[in-house]
């Protein structure tokens, strides 16, 4: 048995070293065909330009960034959070001179990031530049949008409603088939799309209950921001049925006074010539009694 296990031992090198040789060959002969640029380690791994150079800490940042691990050995059982927060308690209660060197370092890796920065930007291409552009301006919009969501949500904005999906998803997720969220969320899918229709109205019936809640919820709250000045929060569709409602209004009192003033005048152009009238009467019985009297003093005299 020895010898046999011998053979075959040494067969298997033998086909070991024939393949090893085959390929070996077959990469020369590839070598010789391609030209050398394809075969350039250097040019594979390196990219086409590098990114950004990141923006230098701050002196608080610094010294967060050194206390953190010993803060942390202090007090073992203390949360990240806490730990932060102790230590932003002991960089106020630093003087001056001690937050001096932090503070020098910063601005070195400042004075630093401008030069790497304008070195960067020299290597951009238009279009490397124009892609930044954009990347910036999305950034900009996505925190834009994250800001405003939280400021509606400390004015009070009610929930949007929910779809007949959300509401059977939230009722079965504890039931749910899986270990993580992604299983359960799939199983769920499927459970819902094996539902029968009537199974699936008591979900819509609640959906709608559910709109006519926001709606009701969301008129108060508009209200409610009118009346304290924030406008700027309320939705275009209400704006817009405002500003229509307002020009209604001021529509029809334009058609009513027109009939008003009309009127008035009416009433007015026939009172005055009566008016005059009686003036007319008042001089004339004026006029006779001072006729009557002079004709009596004249009689009296003779």
């Amino acid at each position: 048995m020895a010898p046999f296990s011998l053979m075959s031992a040494g067969v298997s090198l033998l086909a070991k070293s024939f393949t090893v040789f085959s390929c070996t060959s077959s990469l020369q002969r590839c070598t010789s065909v391609l030209p050398a640029a394809f075969f350039n380690p250097v040019r594979c791994l390196t990219s086409q330009t590098a990114g950004p150079p990141k923006k230098p800490l701050t002196g608080y940042m610094r010294y967060v960034k050194q206390q953190q691990p010993v803060v942390a050995r202090q007090y073992p059982d203390t949360k990240a959070v806490d730990v932060i927060r102790k230590i932003a308690q002991q960089w106020r209660l630093l003087s001056p001179d001690q937050k001096r060197p932090f503070e020098q370092a910063s601005q070195l890796a400042r004075e630093q990031f401008k030069v790497d920065f304008q070195r960067y930007q020299a290597q951009l291409t238009p279009f490397q530049i124009k892609q930044q552009t954009l990347e910036r301006k999305v950034r900009l919009a996505k925190r834009k949008a994250i800001r405003k969501k939280r400021e509606l949500t400390n004015l009070g904005k009610p929930k949007r409603p929910r779809s007949p999906f959300n509401i059977f998803m939230s009722e079965h997720f504890e039931e749910a088939r899986g270990t993580s969220t992604t299983e359960k969320l799939t199983s769920l899918r499927d459970d819902w799309r094996n539902l029968f229709s009537h199974q699936k109205h008591v979900y819509t019936q609640l959906a709608e209950d559910d709109k006519i809640r926001y709606k009701n919820e969301m008129k108060s709250w508009e209200e409610h921001m009118v009346e304290i000045g924030r406008e700027d929060v309320i939705r275009e569709k209400t704006l817009t049925a405002q500003k229509r409602a307002a020009a209604a209004k001021a529509k029809a009192v334009s058609k009513k006074t027109p009939a008003k003033a009309k009127t008035k005048t009416k009433a007015k152009a026939k009172a005055k010539p009566v008016k005059k009238a009686a003036g007319k009467s008042k001089t004339t019985s004026q006029t006779k009694k001072s006729t009557t009297a002079k004709t009596t003093r004249t009689t009296k005299k003779k």
